[in-house]
């Protein structure tokens, strides 16, 4: 049986990735899409139904929907799409506000309702988490991220409109570089350790770019750590030039570290390598092709098919939305004049 998608929302993440992945993937078909904006419903495959409202599209009857809108909307959509009984996978953070995403949770009741890490099914970190579950690393010390861009405030994705840079916007998104990178992080470190991140500090800073919204950061550091003591930490930026190296996840142990480089993202690709705790050598680790939408659509497809359950609670991205939310809110910011 093939999984027919919705899709809510046809920003870049969601023209650029989330459609061809569906398109990708032999047991799925596209049945209806949803924008606010009817100019954005242009240029869709023959049969796919166009509509600038959710219950023409529910109307349609997909099997599954993929709700990538900015994160102010995420709530009302999935509340709406979980009511009819239809399975929703909605795009990080859950939303721009832990209260939103409290409700989210409240809304799902027993139904399958997920949120959108690729980052959990890019094949490079499928295999650190199986060589941590082996034992390779030995004790796990550390996990340590650099996941950054170049966004200024001009900046425009394709298929841009205008909200398009809403990433910078408080009252859309939540914040800044940090609510929108740093989930990303939190929720691999547990994906890859088999444990969550649970004590978590931010510092975040406004010093590149003049964003018009003066609660909107342009990179944070966050330090925390899990229950049996492996040691978080993320630099996260929204003003690290792109020919910079600005993907990076090591996980450190007793026995070696892994370092990934250029996983981080929404493509497939990048590299990893082990180095030997006693001899230092390093080696090039092998992984599987395909990219980390293509991998998620595969996965969230099966589980509503009931042929494997979908191994990511809401309860816990609630748990870690909680945590990032509640060390940026009270946290230091640091402030220096922008160009």
């Amino acid at each position: 049986m093939s999984t027919g998608w919705g899709v809510v929302g046809l920003g870049w993440v969601a023209r650029d990735h989330v459609l061809p992945a569906i398109a990708a993937d032999p047991d799925a078909h596209l049945v209806a899409v949803c924008d606010r904006d009817p100019a954005a419903l242009g240029g869709l495959p023959d049969g796919v139904a166009a509509t600038d409202d959710l219950d023409v599209l529910l109307g349609k009857g997909p099997d599954a929907v993929y709700v990538a809108t900015p994160n102010h909307a995420h709530l009302p959509v999935v509340r709406a799409v979980a009511a009819a009984g239809v399975p929703v996978l909605c795009e990080k953070p859950m939303a721009h506000t832990v209260a939103d995403a409290r409700v989210m949770v409240e809304a799902a009741g027993d139904g399958l309702v997920a949120t959108a890490f690729d980052q959990r099914f890019h094949p490079a970190h499928r295999t650190i988490a199986d060589l941590v579950a082996e034992g390779r690393l030995g004790t796990v010390t550390a996990v340590r991220i650099v996941y950054g861009c170049w966004l200024p405030p001009a900046w425009t994705p394709p298929h841009a409109r205008d909200d398009a840079n809403w990433r910078v916007d408080t009252a859309l998104a939540g914040g800044g570089a940090a609510i929108d990178l740093a989930p990303h992080g939190l929720d691999l470190a547990g994906t890859l350790l088999g444990e969550d991140v649970v004590t978590l500090t931010a510092v975040t800073r406004r010093r590149v770019h003049p964003y018009a919204d003066p609660a909107a950061d342009d990179g944070a550091v966050l330090v925390g750590a899990t229950a049996s003591g492996t040691l978080f930490d993320a630099h996260v930026s929204f003003a690290l030039p792109d020919a910079l190296p600005r993907r990076r996840l090591e996980l450190v142990g007793t026995r070696g570290q892994l370092v990934a480089e250029n996983t981080l993202g929404q493509v497939a690709g990048g590299t990893l390598t082990f180095l030997d705790a006693t001899t230092g050598a390093a080696e090039a680790v092998a992984f599987d092709a395909g990219g980390p939408f293509e991998r998620q659509i595969v996965a969230f497809g099966a589980a509503v098919r009931g042929e494997r359950p979908w191994p990511y609670p809401l309860a816990r991205d609630l748990a870690l939305h909680e945590l990032l939310l509640d060390a940026l809110t009270p946290g230091t910011a640091l402030e220096a004049p922008c160009p």
